[in-house]
């Protein structure tokens, strides 16, 4: 059995777990050795958690063997991405300015695992911040696919979507602000749930926007989501945005058909707003006849163009992450990986206004899609396609063009990606389930009927134990976007600069001016009028403490 264990779902270890026939010591060894023959090529890890690991093992046996099982969570391994707080244990969020960062307490989400009885096997790689790109310049390397060594796995959870992957973890938790858990689930053909907005602890986890952070879980399957999530889910007074719900049984919801759902497809997004790949139409038709053999009826229906959502995602959430780090930006932005300057710099050319008229339109955003609630039980549209080369990355692509992901952060509500295909390149290829907010059993529900019908979620990749990595050219800082000649904006981006307190070099200031006239338009897209009464997307309310205050 210990050869492939590294196979097995979340539900299919927990069973043979609880059931006796499987030791989580047994279960953690396997899974160190997997990292150990692999992690060289992948570099999903930044930090190995072995001997904490064993120890927990070691106490989740002695419970089991004592009768006092925690769920099917019991004696799993999981892995963090680097920005969820672990007590006593680096917490870096892969960036040189958070080196030495050991936090005191752990995270919410990890308190929730190890409380359901999860065994921490490591800390996982991620973009620096939780935001940038794959990057070269870091302490750590970037995470490589493990379909193939030399692509992306998508961001910015990218150590837990090449663990997942690669068999060296059934789980991992992994953050999505405009698409970084859903990414590396399309690129590494995984499943990937991004849940409602407020469902789970943000609470010790390293901010990337205030507005727009969600936390969730990487897994091999759908029912491992819904475990992952069962254990994740639930108010939380640490976190600010933390919402009291009722928490459904969500593998209990879980079942083989589709009867009766009315499901809205989002066919716009990718036919005409990204257009994607002919790979990609084409597992979107074949997914989408699957969905209607199941059982579902099927509609297409609209939304704004991906581009409306992206342009009020990243006013607001440049602003937000560049208030984050502002003072070490200020102190020591040479510190920063060159792919975190190229975002967040040109937020320095964003008001008070970008930043409210971007507010009240993410609102009108929010409110737009109650009709389709109404009507749709769930929607249907495009993940990613096929992984790009690391080499072919280049950082001012983030302002240039509009994301297949981020339209759902803005509007908050539950998202999961799962496997779809695969392209000509023999790369996954992903879909989404788009629910309504707190809908996680139905877009749970329809993801699992999806799987149980197709056999995507059983390819695995073919790694090679003890290799290296294959070599990749970092790549360069510019793109040569730039039009240098342009001496008015580049002094209109050097006075941006020193009045938000700013040192900048000549790379930095090209790096800034490169992104400048993309953020630039986005403000002009944004000049409209709002009125007066539509409230912003961060409305003052009291904390629930006070308004449960009979004293008042």
């Amino acid at each position: 059995m210990t050869s492939d264990l590294h196979d097995r779902s979340v539900a299919e270890l927990g069973r043979l777990i609880a059931a006796r026939a499987l030791s989580p010591v047994e279960l953690t060894d396997a899974l160190i050795r997997r990292v150990e023959e692999h992690d060289g090529r992948t570099h999903a890890f930044i930090t190995r958690t072995f001997d904490h690991a064993r120890r927990r093992a070691r106490q989740a046996e002695r419970e089991i063997m004592a009768g006092r099982s925690r769920g099917p969570l019991h004696g799993i391994p999981f892995g963090l991405k680097d920005i969820y707080d672990t007590a006593g244990i680096l917490t870096s969020a892969h960036s040189r300015v958070f080196l030495d960062r050991i936090p005191a307490e752990d995270a919410t989400a990890t308190a929730k695992l190890y409380e359901a009885g999860a065994v921490l096997l490591g800390k996982l790689a991620t973009h620096e911040m939780a935001h940038a790109g794959p990057s070269f310049d870091l302490p750590w390397p970037p995470a490589r696919n493990p379909w193939n060594l030399v692509h992306f796995t998508g961001g910015s959870s990218t150590g837990s979507g090449a663990a997942v992957a690669a068999g060296m973890l059934p789980l991992a938790l992994g953050s999505d602000t405009g698409g970084s858990i859903r990414g590396p689930a399309s690129h590494c053909g995984v499943v990937g749930l991004m849940p409602t907005f407020g469902l789970v602890s943000r609470a010790g986890v390293i901010t990337n926007s205030y507005t727009f952070d969600h936390c969730g879980p990487l897994t091999r399957t759908v029912e491992d989501a819904a475990l992952a999530l069962q254990a994740l889910a639930g108010y939380d007074p640490k976190d600010a945005g933390s919402l009291r719900r009722p928490i459904p049984d969500y593998r209990g919801a879980l079942g083989p058909d589709l009867r009766g759902l009315r499901l809205g497809v989002l066919r716009h997004h990718w036919e005409e707003d990204l257009p994607a790949s002919e790979d990609v139409r084409k597992a979107m038709e074949a997914a989408l006849d699957v969905l209607r053999r199941l059982g579902a009826t099927l509609e297409e229906c609209r939304v704004r163009p991906l581009g409306a959502y992206y342009d009020v995602k990243l006013i607001i959430a440049e602003t937000e992450i560049f208030s984050v780090h502002q003072r070490d930006l200020i102190a020591r932005p040479e510190a920063f990986g060159a792919d975190f300057r190229a975002r967040a710099l040109p937020a320095v050319l964003f008001t008070a206004n970008d930043y409210v008229q971007a507010g009240r339109e993410h609102r009108r955003m929010m409110l737009e899609m109650e009709p389709l609630y109404g009507r749709f039980d769930a929607f249907v549209t495009a993940g990613l396609g096929e992984a790009p080369r690391l080499a072919d990355y280049r950082s001012v692509g983030f302002w240039q063009r509009p994301s297949a992901l981020t339209a759902w952060n803005v509007t908050g509500q539950p998202v999961l990606a799962l496997p779809s295909g695969f392209g000509r390149n023999g790369l996954p290829l992903g879909m989404q389930i788009l629910g309504r907010p707190f809908g996680e059993t139905t877009i749970l529900r329809v993801g699992h009927a999806y799987e149980r019908a197709t056999e995507w979620h059983r390819r695995r990749p073919t790694l090679t134990p003890g290799a290296e990595a294959p070599a990749v050219t970092p790549p360069p800082v510019l793109s040569g976007s730039a039009d240098a000649g342009d001496a008015a904006l580049r002094d209109r981006c050097a006075r941006a600069a020193r009045a938000a307190g700013l040192r900048l070099d000549d790379l930095m200031l090209a790096q800034l001016v490169e992104g400048a006239p993309y953020a630039l338009a986005m403000t002009e897209r944004l000049r409209r009028d709002h009125g007066l009464a539509h409230e912003p997307a961060n409305v003052f309310t009291f904390p629930p403490a006070r308004l449960a205050d009979p004293a008042g």
